[in-house]
């Protein structure tokens, strides 16, 4: 948790000189750094504040790549900013339509206010928090008059000469370490005032991938996107920035590749089908933007009888929407068979993932003994009304000349 104390402590030559000079990846090397910096004489404000830096950059990595190095972090601005690949496409999209001047209100520790910055926008990014609107823009001084950052709140700003407006509601209580979710009843600003200030200008509005599909404004255009198999956020689009015609789509990112699917609106669920020599695993965000039935039929595959997500097909298929695996063995739900099926086959590393069965995977994995070195993935599932085990193993060949039902992202 970063105080006023610590704040002012780390916004000083001294503090952020430690901070650049700090590498901590671990308890220890944090523990060791606290001893040794209490040794110099150093405050306990500073020591607390340039250690707990230093955990925060080597986390934010795997979010801001080589820029973490740079940038101050609040623990719970961190674990909310989007990730800098996720916001420059979002930058993308406003540059595209021709917007110039973006307000990014609710910005946080300036995570999407850095990819609008970074692609020559100019941004005026507010946060409600005093603390979190000044690592904002200490993460954002590069860029100079270009990013203002503010401390308000978003529904008094006033958006005069701004072309479009970038909104993430606070979705969890206030703080900058532990904190919890909210009911969408409860975000600030209100949902009511967001879907209002949409309808009166270009907008895109951050939610929660969980976002009850039954508050989504009528108009607009609702983007789930993934990032590496987690479907990671929601974005409601609205005006300039929604695509004629699309009223649904599902982003999926992996590493440095990314597809697209849209949709006017959602698409019928394929037919449901016995189990077939192949099983596919739709990605996240393609099963929230109810995309399932176009990414099936492209696969020539049915939905898995018995109400899950998942397809299955005859063919080899693969898609960027879906992961194939080759089915092995269909087993009765039962530990003891199935560790003896494992056994046979040397099986000793396993993924274990469920659906339409009430079944923890952890819990489930310590039923079995695992000692083969041979991998596979398992499937506690439904097919039709039989509960069953489906033992599998990851296609990892790309599509060969296979049409898929993907637009460039």
């Amino acid at each position: 948790m970063v105080d006023h104390a610590e704040l002012s402590a780390l916004l000083t030559p001294e503090g952020l000189r430690l901070v650049d000079t700090l590498r901590i990846s671990s308890t220890a090397d944090a523990a060791s750094a606290v001893s040794r910096l209490r040794r110099e004489g150093l405050s306990p404000d500073l020591v607390s504040a340039v250690v707990g830096q230093a955990r925060l950059r080597e986390r934010a990595r795997a979010k801001f790549g080589p820029f973490a190095d740079r940038m101050l972090f609040t623990r719970a601005g961190l674990e909310q900013a989007t990730r800098l690949a996720v916001a420059a496409r979002h930058a993308g999209r406003f540059r595209d339509v021709g917007i110039a001047r973006v307000a990014d209100l609710g910005c946080g520790i300036g995570g999407d206010a850095l990819g609008f910055a970074g692609i020559g926008l100019e941004v005026l990014a507010v946060d409600a928090d005093e603390i979190t609107a000044a690592l904002a823009a200490y993460n954002l001084a590069p860029f100079g008059s270009s990013a203002r950052v503010r401390h308000g709140r978003a529904e008094e700003t006033d958006l005069d000469g701004i072309d479009a407006v970038w909104l993430d509601p606070a979705r969890r209580t206030s703080g900058h370490s532990e904190t919890r979710r909210v009911a969408a009843s409860d975000y600030a600003p209100s949902l009511d005032w967001a879907f209002d200030l949409a309808r009166r200008m270009p907008t895109g509005i951050k939610l929660g991938p969980a976002f009850d599909r039954d508050d989504l404004p009528p108009e607009g255009e609702a983007q789930w996107i993934s990032a590496d198999g987690s479907t990671i956020e929601l974005v409601v689009w609205s005006g300039s920035l929604a695509r004629a015609g699309v009223r649904r789509s599902a982003l999926v990112l992996r590493g440095d590749r990314a597809a697209e699917l849209t949709a006017p609106a959602d698409t019928a669920d394929a037919d449901p089908r016995d189990l077939g020599a192949y099983l596919h695993e739709p990605d996240g965000a393609v099963i929230r933007a109810r995309l399932i039935g176009d990414v099936a039929r492209a696969l020539e595959a049915g939905m898995l009888a018995g109400g899950t997500a998942y397809m299955t097909s005859d063919a080899g298929r693969t898609s960027p929407f879906a992961t194939t695996f080759r089915v092995r063995d269909v087993l009765p739900l039962k530990p003891r068979d199935i560790e003896a099926a494992l056994r046979r086959a040397d099986i000793g590393i396993l993924e274990i993932k469920k659906r339409g069965v009430d079944i923890d995977p952890a819990q489930f994995r310590k039923k079995l003994r695992l000692s083969g070195s041979a991998s596979a993935t398992l499937f506690l599932t439904r097919i039709g009304d039989r509960r069953v085990a489906v033992l599998a193993d990851r296609v990892e060949d790309e599509p060969s000349g296979a049409s898929q039902p993907s637009s460039p992202a």
